[in-house]
This record gives C-alpha cells, sequence and structure tokens, in this order.
C-alpha cells in the first residue's frame, strides 16, 4: 500500500477563541469601571454607581457552571428589587445553552448578528453621504449640546427601529433633548478624553442632527452602537456614513477587533456596505411581552 504523506492540518478552533474570548472579556470589562458586580449563580448582575443608563446581566467569566433557570430567575427579582431593567446579553456561540434557559424563565429574546469590521473592506464615509460627520470633542465648548443631540437623535431613531422613512424629525429629536447631569456629562467628557467613548453626528443645514452613533472602547476592541437616524432623514446613508467615520477612527486610534449587533437582518445588510461581516449572534433579553 502507498504511503500517504503527512500533511499537517491546524487544530480546528473553538469558538472561545478568536474572536470570541476577546469579545467576551469586552463584554464583561465595560461596565465595570462605572458599576460594581453582584454574582448570581453562573451570571453576574453590573449595578451602576450614579446615574446614567443601566447595565445588564451576563455570564460570569469564572463560571464553572452553565447559568440555570433559577439563576435568570433570582437576577430578575434582584433587578425589580432596584428598579432595574430586567436585561440579559450574552453572545450564543459562547453560552448556546442560555438561549433555552432564557426562553423557560419567561424571556424573550433577541437574536441580532453579531458582526466584525473587515478593515480593508472600510470605505470612506464619503462613499455613502456628501454630507460630513463630525466626530465630537470633548474639549468643545458645545459638547454638552452635542451628547444630548447624540442622545435624542438615538432616542427618536430606536422608537422608531427599521430604516423605513417616517414622520418623526427634527421637531420630535428636540422634544426628546434633556439636559444632561453633571455627573453623566462629566463621564462623556473623561471616557471621550481618555479614548474609551467616541460619539458622531451628521447635522444638515436648517435641521441640526439628524443621525448620530458611538463607540465603546477597551484596550484594542471596541464596540460601534446606538446608530440611529432620524425616520424623515433615513435612506440617504447617513448610518452607514457615521458607522464608517467610527470605524476609520478606532482603527486610526489603534483598535484591532470593531464590531457591533444589528438589530435585524435589514439592519446587518446596512452594516456590510461598511465592510462588517456576520460572525455569530448576540442575545439580547428582557421579559417577554404579557398576552
Amino acid at each position: 500500500m502507498a504511503r500517504v504523506p503527512y500533511v499537517y492540518a491546524p487544530p480546528v478552533a473553538s469558538v472561545r477563541d478568536e474572536p470570541f474570548d476577546r469579545l467576551e472579556r469586552f463584554y464583561d470589562a465595560v461596565p465595570r469601571d462605572g458599576a460594581h458586580t453582584e454574582d448570581f449563580g453562573g451570571l453576574v448582575l453590573f449595578v451602576r454607581d450614579g446615574a446614567g443608563w443601566p447595565f445588564y446581566a451576563r455570564p460570569r467569566l469564572d463560571a464553572t457552571e452553565p447559568p440555570s433557570a433559577a439563576d435568570v430567575t433570582a437576577v430578575r427579582q434582584r433587578q425589580r428589587d432596584l428598579g432595574l431593567p430586567e436585561a440579559f446579553e450574552w453572545v450564543h456561540e459562547n453560552h448556546p445553552e442560555l438561549l433555552a434557559v432564557a426562553r423557560s424563565a419567561g424571556l424573550a429574546v433577541l437574536e441580532a448578528p453579531l458582526m466584525v469590521l473587515d478593515p480593508a473592506a472600510l470605505p470612506p464615509p464619503e462613499e455613502f453621504t456628501a454630507t460630513p460627520v463630525r466626530i465630537l470633542d470633548p474639549a468643545a465648548p458645545t459638547f454638552a449640546a452635542d451628547v444630548a443631540a447624540r442622545r435624542a437623535v438615538a432616542a427618536v431613531g430606536f422608537a422608531a427601529p427599521g430604516t423605513d422613512v417616517g414622520a418623526a424629525g427634527p421637531a420630535a429629536r428636540d422634544t426628546a433633548l434633556v439636559e444632561l447631569p453633571v455627573d453623566s456629562l462629566d463621564e462623556e467628557r473623561t471616557r471621550t478624553a481618555a479614548g474609551r467613548r467616541i460619539s458622531a453626528l451628521v447635522e444638515l443645514p436648517g435641521q441640526g442632527a439628524v443621525a448620530s452613533g458611538m463607540a465603546l472602547r477597551v484596550d484594542d476592541v471596541a464596540e460601534i452602537a446606538g446608530i440611529a437616524t432620524l425616520p424623515t432623514a433615513r435612506r440617504r446613508g447617513l448610518g452607514a456614513a457615521v458607522t464608517a467615520a467610527l470605524a476609520r477612527r478606532l482603527l486610526d486610534d489603534g483598535t484591532s477587533l470593531v464590531f457591533l449587533s444589528a438589530g435585524s437582518e435589514q439592519i446587518a445588510r446596512v452594516y456590510l456596505r461598511v465592510g462588517f461581516r456576520r460572525i455569530g449572534t448576540a442575545c439580547i433579553a428582557e421579559p417577554a411581552p404579557v398576552g
């Protein structure tokens, strides 16, 4: 019998290898400089210290057993006691058993496309729109107003999910404007100055801010999030331009892994045009609607 020559085959990488392990550590690290933790079996609940957007519960990095339905129930009770949203997040490829557990505990789970950037495929923002994207400067005198506008655009945009053109525009944004508390503004300014947060706006003449987004960075990993466009300004490439501008800034700052979670398959197609590709599923859980 002829001898078959030996050919080296590298070991098959587990889902806990690159980039999934880096994503797992990122999700665990992001809340820690603004929250304390409480452990519930295989889950950890991040409880924000001070004012600001509440955090989530997620699988513990050091857990020896997967989260159980009892763990989920205990966390939900604690979130209710604290007046927090009952929110859970995890990467399905790292914790595939949690999807069924969460649903059995009464949670509705959004299975969002998890996408990473191919730097070589990133187009310039100008490919999507001639309107410039402005990266916010924490030293600018307009920073407080700019952050408030970013948040107001996001509030209006996410109230009408999807990419369809709608009726809500600058007037709805102005209604949603809220002056930031001093501690929230200080947090935004400090994290932006340190390079841990990047925010962007697109403004149209006579309308002001119509699209916005942000990125959260830990070491050389960053998540682009909160990409939103006022419904009246949709289908003009503005959300794609904001995403591209944030991604370019992150790469220029030395970030080696840029990722995001798309709210739907329809929205994921927008990010494909910006150079992102799907690698998995980000699960976002909240109580299922009653009735």
